[in-house]
């Protein structure tokens, strides 16, 4: 329910633009990924790379335990507060 002067689905429609944004986001990150043969064994810690992970994603080179720590250490972006104040996003 929004209030003021917004519609009634403006909430549940800036939810769903912000979650386009981000599926869009990651499309084009894992458009510079590897494609091809993926690695039977990891490229960092050697460890077998599950048949399962090698079909589900073409070129794999990490296991996912290494390609986690990656993801951990990737820095999120920012993005934009559409529920906060305009105050809140004015840094």
């Amino acid at each position: 329910m929004a209030g003021g002067w917004a519609r009634d689905e403006a909430v549940n429609e800036q939810i769903d633009i912000s979650t386009q944004e981000a599926i869009e986001r990651m499309r084009l990150r894992n458009a510079n990924r590897a494609v091809g043969e993926s690695a039977a064994f990891c490229d960092e810690c050697d460890e077998p790379i599950p048949e399962a992970r090698r079909q589900a994603i073409p070129g794999v080179r990490l296991c996912v335990d290494c390609q986690a720590g990656r993801d951990k250490a990737r820095r999120p972006t920012g993005g934009i507060n559409r529920r906060g104040s305009k105050d809140s996003q004015l840094k």
